[in-house]
């Protein structure tokens, strides 16, 4: 299985980086899928902020590739080709499946970001450019995409308002982001996916609900404080 982990992994980036070539463009959930139809949802980033899927998908490409020559035997990269295969593997299909179905969409961004999370806790630091910083990319901009999809689906399917969903949201996707900063401080490439993310949010609701606004800035503040106190202690340990 370690042999072929290496090809797995380039074959399953390589159906993901594919997806969007084959697949309708995918701008957010159909309003009308949803019993409640949700229009310009309060927890969804603005446009822009999706452009960083382009620095993802090069990342993880050089990762792939890498993985499986200059680093196919490395012992550290073996313990990540497992989850991120099984991660990037099914998320091949979810630009697809998001323009039929926003609740399986839902549930597969959420297994996709559970073994993305796998992945960079399994992630050595060295490497970092190479392997630990696009897994961490990737598995922070998911934290966010993830949980927007939740706040969608909880205001479409009439659970509780927009406004609610989107606070929900932003708070659970706050405290998964803090926890893991919290354990891995060594990658902020993660929070820094979330504050993007998290600035889309803000862009999107200028001039919308206060409280919004304002829950978005503190799960900013708390994110970036958790980013500093990660570089904080790198530096404090490379100056030992």
């Amino acid at each position: 299985m370690n042999k072929i982990a290496p090809f797995l992994t380039l074959f399953a980036t390589l159906a993901f980086l594919v997806a969007p070539f084959v697949t309708d463009p995918f701008t957010g959930f159909a309003p009308e899928r949803f019993p409640v139809p949700q229009i310009s949802p309060p927890v969804q980033p603005a446009g822009y902020a999706f452009a960083i899927w382009g620095v993802i998908y090069i990342w993880l490409g050089v990762l792939a590739v890498t993985g499986a020559t200059l680093r196919r035997a490395d012992t550290g990269w073996r313990a990540v080709h497992l989850p991120l295969t099984l991660s990037l593997g099914p998320g091949a299909l979810w630009l697809w499946l998001a323009g039929v179905s926003a609740l399986g969409a839902t549930v597969l961004i959420f297994w996709m970001l559970a073994f993305a999370l796998w992945a960079l806790l399994r992630a050595p630091s060295q490497d970092r450019w190479l392997l630990q910083a696009p897994v961490a990319l990737y598995a922070g901009w998911l934290t966010a995409a993830a949980h927007v999809s939740l706040g969608v689906s909880l205001g479409g399917f009439g659970l509780v308002s927009a406004q609610t969903a989107a606070l929900l949201a932003l708070t659970s996707a706050t405290v998964l982001a803090g926890a893991m900063l919290w354990h891995k401080p060594q990658a902020p490439e993660y929070g820094l996916a979330v504050i993007w993310a998290f600035i889309g949010v803000l862009v999107a609701n200028l001039g919308g609900a206060a409280i919004v606004l304002a829950a978005t800035g503190v799960a900013i503040a708390a994110i970036t404080a958790l980013v500093l106190r990660g570089l904080w202690a790198g530096q404090k340990r490379a100056g030992l």
